[in-house]
């Protein structure tokens, strides 16, 4: 554990009895102090309660800290903005595995290691083809990335370092590979295979849009747009999917399906469509004239609508990844051809009127990184069904590597929250012919 005992401490008075009990104060590098509640239930016989553990640290990291207060996301102690302006996302990869950016030959080693398990075995094609066709590509993900321990022995020994920095790889590595091979299925057209001479996001988009007929090679403003998304979807500290990658870890489970069980709690609505819901709501309003319309229903408490893509959870000021993300998004619209797209044309002008509109700015729900990603995600080609498995690519690394963390710990244990029982207390069995 790398938390601070500052020997400051907290004292819980137990009115009922009169005692009174002191747990001590942790402190990090950063963000809000910690109280240590490990010894209350020894102490008191009692448990904490905090549904959604929104007021609970699970964990200590040191991979990435957030102030959703003023907007700070920084990995290893560098800002989101710094990376994805200056960096790539293999090497933001290196960084949240190591801890720290790699020197040129390291970056190249790292670079020579990913491109060489970006091939899958073959014999998972067949997996891919027991699924139908209009199979939701989250669904194909879950499965095939659950399987991959069926086909890679000499990487679930999570006791063997070696073998977990293996593991990290391959699914940094042939993630992109699985996820094209599963937009491909649900098309019907012939896997790709991916090249080694591209980069990391250009290689993905050559699996997924490319033919066997002829040379496809997507654009750099087109790759790097790609790989900015990439970047900014890394990691996010303790959220719903990367904490159930934790939890099962934290069971000796092997990371392929720990991985897959990420996947599944990210393909949830609350987590991971976003973006998605983005794309619906755009087409639900359908035209510029309709926007104060939804506006104003979005202002109406009793009315469900809700304006997707704005606002976050743990953003209370704007959304540094948004920001990163805008410019982007008219770079990629220009480069496609789409800046007077309708449904693009719609999403700016229902943008500029958020951003100017009191109810919106007083309550800081300024646009998010799902906004923009969509509309880019969108313009470059890819149908809503594949946005949250762009996610999934995406996050698979700040997964894996908060799994390494995790296991690395010597003092992490199974994780096994408690519960508040309101249930029946004791009661008599009575045979089924006896009762009313």
């Amino acid at each position: 554990m790398n938390e601070t005992n500052t020997n400051d401490t907290v004292s819980i008075k137990i009115n009922s009895t009169g005692e009174t009990i002191e747990l001590p104060i942790l402190d990090g590098t950063q963000g809000p102090r910690v109280i240590d509640v490990r010894q209350l239930y020894s102490k008191t016989g009692m448990f904490t309660y905090d549904p959604s553990y929104t007021s609970t640290a699970s964990c200590d990291s040191s991979m990435t800290y957030i102030d959703g207060e003023v907007g700070i996301l920084r990995h290893g102690g560098y800002t989101i903005e710094d990376l994805a302006e200056k960096s790539s996302f293999l090497e933001v990869c290196y960084l949240l595995l190591h801890g720290e950016l790699p020197n040129s030959n390291e970056m190249q080693d790292f670079n020579d290691t990913i491109t060489n398990h970006t091939m899958v075995h073959d014999q998972l094609q067949f997996l891919y083809r027991g699924f139908r066709r209009d199979a939701h590509p989250m669904a194909v993900m879950i499965g095939v990335v659950g399987a991959m321990s069926a086909f890679y022995h000499d990487s679930t020994d999570i006791s063997n370092p070696t073998q977990r920095l293996i593991a990290c790889h391959r699914l940094i590595a042939k993630m992109p590979t699985m996820a094209a091979m599963a937009y491909k299925y649900s098309i019907g057209q012939p896997f790709i295979y991916p090249r080694n001479d591209m980069g990391y996001a250009e290689n993905f988009l050559h699996m997924t849009f490319g033919v066997p007929a002829e040379e496809y090679r997507p654009s750099p403003t087109i790759s790097r747009a790609l790989d900015k998304i990439f970047i900014l979807h890394a990691d996010h500290e303790q959220n719903a999917s990367t904490s159930t990658v934790r939890l099962a870890g934290s069971s000796g489970a092997n990371p392929f399906a720990c991985i897959a069980a990420g996947i599944a709690t990210l393909w949830g609505p609350a987590h991971g469509g976003a973006n998605e819901a983005v794309l619906d709501m755009l087409k639900e309003i359908g035209s510029k004239e309709r926007i104060p319309e939804f506006i104003a229903r979005a202002k109406d408490k009793d009315d469900p609508f809700r304006l997707m893509g704005f606002g976050h959870r743990v953003y209370k000021n704007y959304d540094p990844r948004a920001a990163v993300l805008k410019g982007s998004t008219y770079e990629v619209l220009d480069e496609v051809g789409a800046a007077d797209s309708p449904l693009l044309e719609l999403a700016m002008e229902l943008e500029r009127i958020a951003l100017e509109d009191e109810y919106f700015v007083e309550r800081k729900l300024f646009p998010n990184v799902d906004f923009y990603s969509g509309i880019i995600l969108s313009a470059i080609g890819f149908p809503t069904s594949m946005f949250t498995v762009m996610f999934t690519l995406s996050r698979t690394v700040g997964w894996i590597a908060q799994w390494k963390e995790m296991i690395e710990d010597p003092g992490q244990r199974i994780g096994r929250p408690r519960q508040l029982y309101k249930g029946h207390e004791y009661r008599d069995f009575v045979p089924i012919d006896q009762r009313d």
